[in-house]
């Protein structure tokens, strides 16, 4: 794809120049025009990667030049500019196809996550899943998608580590997609070419996985009629990845051990040594340091398979990721079923936004697939979501007072710095809620005024009088 390139559709001129500039700061080539019918001619001679709109101009409106730009890109992303009280106006645009709405007035606090997340569902549209760097250009990570700080941190990790014959121990929360970043280091690195076999550690019976690992001999006992090749042979040359290890009993842990340190083993009943060329990859959801100190996972082998750790964050610690995902979802599970549920309205993308997802990226995805299989056209709405989902918006006061679910992890973190953090975000949110005006914002969180204006002035939010 070529450079982040965004044009500019406003009639206002203290709006437009105001957009250009706080684009231009982060970045951005940017092209601006005063009336849609420049735009949209602007728009086919250089297809842009991004199209920001105000919905009312002379000629041309934002939802005309919304529907033709559509008619000549069909995958072009387009954000529509709504003024207080057009909301009605915004619905209507996405049902055209857009992407998001904003609402003045625009700071760049607003701004700038908007066009960040819709350059990221333009680069899903253009096949371009990894990062604003292109690190696709040197590997591919397949199903993993993300454009947040964690993700991309997490990519520039999975480049790194592929190069490699390190032992990786990748640790996440369940659902949060760890064989998939296996699946990357493996497909990213010398061994690409040799078999990757994976091994759900808790979910072969404790008996049988020792026969499932290394392998049997014939007769070495009851049942064993035959030869039998276990997953390490199977691998050999290429990579193994044991899922939840954490489950595995200590009996096994002390022979894993063994063919980490020796790279060898011997088949149930063998007598001859078989070498292991393999890497090992292994995944867990349990804190391992936890289970070290309750004796119930092996020092030794932690500290053998923990040579470059791995943390892949929750979904609810990368919710710039939420949209992105959802509309991939949407878009595969229309294509495998056969279905045309075209798009997520902005009231239920709001709800995703809320929700925690305790399931994780796996929840979105099987939400995703359930919601095209009974919608089957259309759009989806709110009304299309499951109960719990609902409850998330129902009484914020109550959940505000219950807080919300915070993970924090070993290194402990900054607590002024997170209620800060969170104390300015809702008041941005109250900012885009009434359309930047003050008093009502004011009302909305409970505050005077005049203790609003002095918080906005203490985070150098800079809204007109």
């Amino acid at each position: 794809m070529k450079s982040d390139k965004i044009l500019i559709a406003e009639d206002d001129t203290a709006n437009r120049e105001n957009l250009m500039e706080m684009l231009a700061n982060c970045g951005y080539e940017v092209e601006a025009f005063a009336d849609g019918e420049q735009a949209l001619d602007a728009f086919i001679r250089d297809k842009h990667e991004i199209i920001i709109t105000d919905l009312k101009m002379p000629r041309m409106g934002g939802l005309e030049l919304l529907e033709r730009a559509k008619e000549v890109s069909p995958d072009c992303v387009a954000i529509v500019v709504t003024g207080h009280g057009t909301i009605d106006s915004a619905v209507q645009a996405m049902k055209l196809g857009a992407f998001d709405y904003i609402t003045k007035p625009l700071t760049e606090d607003v701004l700038r996550p908007a066009v960040e997340r819709a350059i990221a569902y333009a680069r899903i549209q253009d096949e371009n899943v990894l990062s604003k760097s292109n690190l696709r250009e040197k590997c591919d990570f397949g199903k993993l998608i993300g454009y947040s700080d964690v993700m991309l941190r997490l990519f520039e990790t999975i480049e790194k580590v592929s190069a490699t014959d390190s032992t990786v121990l990748i640790c996440g929360e369940s659902g949060t997609g760890k064989e998939l970043v296996a699946r990357a280091i493996h497909f990213n690195s010398p061994r690409k070419n040799q078999n990757l076999v994976s091994v759900n550690c808790g979910a072969i019976p404790e008996d049988l996985l020792e026969s499932e690992l290394f392998g049997h001999e014939k007769g070495a006992f009851t049942g064993a009629i035959r030869n039998r090749i276990g997953r390490f042979e199977l691998a050999q040359s290429g990579t193994i990845f044991l899922d939840e290890i954490g489950d595995m009993c200590p009996a096994l842990q002390v022979k894993l051990l063994r063919v980490i340190q020796e790279k060898q083993f011997e088949r149930i009943g063998g007598v001859k040594t078989i070498d292991a060329d393999v890497r090992i990859i292994t995944a867990t959801n349990q804190n391992l340091e936890a289970a070290v100190a309750d004796k119930t996972f092996r020092e030794d082998l932690f500290y053998r398979i923990n040579v470059i750790p791995i943390d892949i964050p929750p979904l609810r610690e990368r919710k710039n990721d939420i949209p992105i995902l959802a509309n991939h979802f949407l878009a595969r599970y229309n294509q495998l079923n056969n279905k045309s549920v075209k798009s997520i309205t902005p009231e239920a993308i709001d709800l995703f936004m809320r929700y925690s997802w305790p399931g994780n990226v796996r929840e979105l995805q099987n939400l995703m697939e359930m919601i095209v299989v009974i919608k089957e056209t259309g759009e989806a709405g709110v009304n299309d979501l499951p109960r719990k989902m609902h409850t998330v918006s129902e009484n914020p006061e109550k959940q505000a007072s219950q807080g919300a679910e915070i993970s924090l992890p070993e290194e402990g973190v900054d607590f002024y710095e997170i209620v800060s953090n969170f104390e300015k975000e809702l008041l941005l949110n109250a900012l885009r809620k009434t359309g930047g005006v003050k008093k009502s914002a004011a009302t909305l969180l409970k505050l005077n005024r005049t203790t609003l204006v002095e918080k906005l002035r203490r985070f150098n939010i800079l809204m007109p009088a």
